[in-house]
């Protein structure tokens, strides 16, 4: 199975950028992707991301750290589990 993305990020502030979160992340390990979504009505982004690691044990070094703050805020981390594509189908029925 392909997997997808290791982490889910919530609670970015407005102000952070693609580029910022890749940097922030890029202490843990190497980030392969960050997929960062925007609002196409508001122009802003949707306040979540994913982070995509080169090895599970890099988006575990994530979870070592108790908190994690960009720009004064505390950001919500969850391990993404690796079965989106089964989720839309079962939406979608």
């Amino acid at each position: 199975s392909r997997r997808l993305f290791d982490i889910f990020v919530a609670e970015v502030p407005w102000t952070v950028s693609r580029k910022e979160l890749k940097e922030y992340f890029s202490q843990f390990g190497s980030v392969q992707r960050c997929q960062l979504p925007f609002d196409r009505d508001t122009g802003f982004h949707k306040r979540y991301c994913w982070i995509k690691f080169s090895t599970s044990q890099e988006a575990q070094n994530v979870f070592q750290k108790d908190c994690h703050i960009l720009e004064g805020a505390k950001l919500t981390l969850r391990p993404q589990s690796h079965r989106r594509r089964s989720q839309r189908k079962s939406q979608s029925d």
